[in-house]
């Protein structure tokens, strides 16, 4: 890992991955910039709450209304602690503020983990797929390369191994996504290589499997799962729950992250379990356990862009990034379920 001295701009840092991993690096004496157009996909109030986390002392009460983040309008930097954090409401999107942040910051790196998410809303409304996954990438490559940044950690998703065989390598081919958004994440990929290759970027591609955690986003089922067994809802899955997923606790995500920032040219690295995937019927078992509550399931018809299983093979962390997860699934829904339960009491109004 570099030196302590190191600035790094996260890019959709209000998010569920990129706030644990500006969390992190602030908590290695790293100085954060972030940035985040607090957009109304899911419940702000989530992302206010991450937020918080990073801004401490300054952070600001929840609000009211889930379409309207408290720090919509902030443009002000933010002391945490000893720890420096400065937060701007930026779209990256939008060329000429973000060039104005990288005239401002002299960055070591940029951790760009800002994208549109979820497969069934990118078939809805997949024009803001690729205005943000694609050109929103393609903007950071650019101010990049304009102000001499030479290192770009991207996120990426196991969405693009669909109709691979398991468990999924780097290098099969993936020329045949099933959906918008795993479409614009591989243009994404892409356009890093090509930067790579004509202007000297380094960029590593992080394809993360099935990220859950704390402070999830409620379009995800282990929040909804969470959400409609506490409450006794009928839960709706998605098939029979025979299908399988690597599901991968954010800590261990956002530190394989953090430790893809070192010189390695232009490589693709898969950050998952590694182990044999996990039934949706025993993660709602885990749940089960660590709620004391039984789930009642309301089934819906499994979906096509959906993949039936994920399994990541991920010698190749191991090997470049000395990677490997160390906290167990029981584990991690045991500590996600602690944490509905500690924010339950504004948790209740989050829509899934």
């Amino acid at each position: 890992m570099a030196a302590a001295t190191q600035t790094y701009l996260v890019t959709g840092v209000a998010g569920f991955i990129a706030s644990r991993v500006a969390e992190m690096l602030l908590e290695q004496g790293h100085t954060v910039v972030g940035v985040d157009n607090l957009n109304d996909y899911y419940d702000v109030r989530l992302k206010d709450w991450r937020l918080g986390r990073l801004l401490g002392p300054a952070a600001r009460p929840l609000g009211k209304d889930p379409k309207q983040s408290v720090y919509a309008d902030s443009s002000r930097p933010a002391a945490h602690g000893s720890r420096r954090f400065f937060f701007r409401a930026l779209d990256i999107e939008q060329r000429e503020p973000l060039q104005a942040l990288f005239r401002e910051f002299k960055f070591d790196a940029v951790f760009n983990l800002a994208a549109r998410a979820g497969v069934r809303y990118s078939m809805e409304n997949p024009y803001v797929y690729l205005s943000t996954n694609a050109l929103g990438t393609l903007n950071v490559l650019e101010c990049m390369r304009a102000h001499g940044v030479r290192k770009q950690v991207l996120a990426s998703t196991s969405s693009l191994y669909a109709g691979c065989p398991m468990p999924f390598q780097e290098d099969l081919p993936v020329n045949t996504p099933l959906s918008p958004y795993a479409a614009t994440k591989k243009a994404a990929e892409l356009m890093s290589h090509s930067h790579h290759k004509l202007h000297g970027l380094d960029t590593t591609v992080v394809r993360y499997f099935t990220v859950f955690g704390p402070a999830g986003r409620p379009d995800m089922s282990v929040f909804r799962f969470i959400k409609w067994i506490d409450e006794d809802h009928p839960l709706e899955l998605f098939g029979d729950g025979t299908q399988s997923r690597d599901f991968t606790y954010v800590d261990d995500i956002a530190r394989g992250t953090i430790l893809a920032a070192r010189p390695l040219g232009y490589e693709i690295i898969n950050l998952g379990g590694g182990r044999n995937p996990i039934t949706l019927q025993t993660v709602i078992a885990f749940i089960e356990k660590a709620l004391g509550k039984k789930a009642r399931i309301a089934g819906q018809p499994f979906h096509v862009a959906d993949l039936k299983e994920t399994w990541a093979d991920i010698a190749k962390a191991g090997r470049l990034l000395g990677w490997k997860p160390q906290v167990s699934p029981e584990e991690g829904f045991q500590r996600t379920v602690d944490w509905h339960r500690e924010n339950k009491s504004w948790l209740d109004d989050v829509r899934v």
